[in-house]
């Protein structure tokens, strides 16, 4: 259909010709993503006319097809101009029952108890649909949402979880996550003023069905029980997402302590539930994981503390399904093929990491599985298909991140001490060694309990054998000098010399050594001696 036409023909027709108009328009369009860019100037005056319609008292069924017009047109940032106005965002967020720059909370908490047709609740739904690709796309609509404060509307559904209509309450999650994610200045105002994390921390509670058994325990879900529908799901991970944005920097105080053991409890919960499928459950943990990360750690011990359902006598009582859940997902991460490491896994690893640092019970378990007492040596340690061969190949991973977060969760579990050789090689963990400062030996400053490690007998028998590059016993090997006479051994050794005199004074390579401290420096600096400063002056 010629956009010139629909244009014209919108100025001057009545409400039926004009929902008829753009129908015709919306069908033909409902899949384009790509714009002719020489009509760029006509998707800009066809905004306008649409916006002015809405701005008239029309019919819902007008209404939702406008909106469902401006949706499709919002995927172009360049003509969202007319929209991210003022007068543009406050018609959209009336129509979204938002009613920003209003005054009074009871005029928005009952905007949606307003909506009664199923064809109104279109509109709503719509509306936030096309505030979402607007605030999305548009900086200058993402400014005019903080003028008109928008968020205090929001945060107003908000109070109305329990009535959702489900896309409802799905678009309005995301349009907080949007807006918590482009404006850090909202961040501060859904934080602070509107206690947003409260609020969505109801949703998640009223989402998932948590009943409550002790003060940050959840009761266990039903082994019976169907999977979690794929609303409830959707929901789930879009608050999430809104949580994670919002507890990003950490203001402290009681207040927020309690309310983020809260959420771990629920986040426990979480980790217990299956969906409909493997995949979106997976991404439900994973959402939760991430949200985890941005807790304080001392809320970690919700995760295992939890006295109604008990927990291991080995492990001091703690429960640790939790943990063992968080371990599978590694494990699951580690095994996806193509995956992005970076994304998928070290945010696990962190929150492991983290937990074993601070939690002696989580630490135990988890290396109880990923470094369990050595037996055949005869193997490289990054050769295999066991946790510790995997997450050993990582520590020589191309990328930094996920190198050191490898490395660093070893490292915790084993006390951040040089006992991590033995399972790794000194090779694997050079990178480790020398961004630590421990080339010369030591330890982190992390205290962790004397508890000690007790090494098998085929380990105590096959220690004096072990490579310490390697980490592994080498077949022997024969020796090449052994047939050579002594000036065919000195002629070698010479040429070796003049070799590397040369790669130096070249600058390919710099020789290097161990620092006192541990750390790599130039090797002339460390052969130097110390200043001597016990001596003083005398006259």
């Amino acid at each position: 259909m010629d956009l010139n036409n629909i244009v014209s023909q919108l100025e001057n027709t009545n409400e039926e010709e004009t929902e008829k108009l753009l129908l015709q328009y919306n069908r033909e369009n409902s899949h384009t993503f790509s714009f002719d860019q020489t009509e760029e100037s006509l998707r800009i005056k066809l905004c306008q006319g649409v916006l002015s319609v809405l701005g008239r008292q029309v019919q819902p069924s007008c209404q939702k097809t406008c909106l469902e017009t401006l949706r499709i047109l919002s995927r172009d940032k360049r003509v969202l101009g007319p929209v991210a106005t003022r007068e543009g965002m406050l018609i959209l967020g009336g129509l979204a029952r938002l009613n920003p720059g209003e005054e009074g909370d009871e005029n928005q908490k009952n905007g949606l108890e307003d909506t009664q047709s199923e064809e109104e609740e279109r509109v709503v739904v719509e509306a936030l649909k096309c505030l979402c690709n607007v605030v999305y796309n548009s900086p200058a609509a993402q400014q005019v949402c903080v003028d008109v404060q928008l968020a205090h509307g929001l945060c107003a559904i908000l109070h109305t979880a329990r009535t959702w209509h489900h896309e409802v309450g799905l678009f309005t999650l995301r349009l907080v996550f949007l807006l918590s994610a482009l404006r850090p200045d909202v961040r501060g105002v859904f934080r602070r003023e509107l206690h947003a994390v409260r609020l969505l921390t109801e949703v998640l509670e009223f989402t998932l069905d948590v009943s409550w058994v002790g003060p940050y325990e959840a009761a266990p879900p039903d082994p019976q029980a169907l999977p979690m529908p794929a609303e409830d799901n959707e929901r789930t991970m879009e608050a999430l997402k809104a949580l994670f944005n919002l507890t990003l920097s950490d203001t402290g105080g009681e207040e927020d302590d309690h309310q983020f053991r809260i959420i771990a409890a629920i986040l426990r919960h979480l980790l217990m539930l299956k969906t409909e499928t493997e995949d979106k459950t997976e991404e439900a943990h994973s959402h939760a994981i991430n949200l985890l990360n941005n807790l304080p750690v001392s809320c970690l011990d919700v995760l295992i503390d939890v006295p109604v359902q008990g927990g291991l006598e080995m492990y001091s009582g703690k429960n640790l399904d939790a943990i063992q859940m968080l371990i599978d997902f590694m494990a699951k991460r580690m095994d996806k093929q193509g995956s992005n490491y970076k994304e998928g896994l070290t945010p696990v690893l962190s929150l492991l990491t983290e937990g074993s640092r601070h939690h002696r019970e989580i630490r135990r378990f988890i290396k109880a599985q990923v470094l369990p007492p050595l037996k055949d040596v005869k193997i490289r340690p990054e050769i295999g298909t066991t946790t510790r061969n995997k997450l050993v190949r990582l520590m020589t991973h191309v990328d930094m991140g996920v190198k050191q977060t490898a490395a660093e969760f070893l490292f915790v579990l084993c006390k951040e001490s040089d006992n991590l050789l033995k399972y790794t090689g000194y090779g694997n963990a050079a990178g480790l060694l020398v961004a630590r400062g421990l080339l010369a030996g030591g330890r982190g400053e992390t205290q962790y309990s004397d508890d000690e490690d007790s090494d098998t007998e085929e380990y105590k028998s096959a220690k004096p054998f072990i490579n310490p590059i390697t980490g592994h016993v080498e077949e022997p090997m024969p020796n090449p000098i052994e047939e050579m006479t002594e000036e065919q051994k000195e002629y070698e050794a010479q040429k070796l010399v003049n070799m590397f005199d040369k790669l130096s004074r070249q600058n390919v390579i710099r020789p290097m050594g161990v620092m006192p401290d541990g750390t790599l420096a130039p090797l002339e600096e460390t052969l130097c001696d110390p200043p001597d400063d016990s001596g003083s002056d005398s006259d």
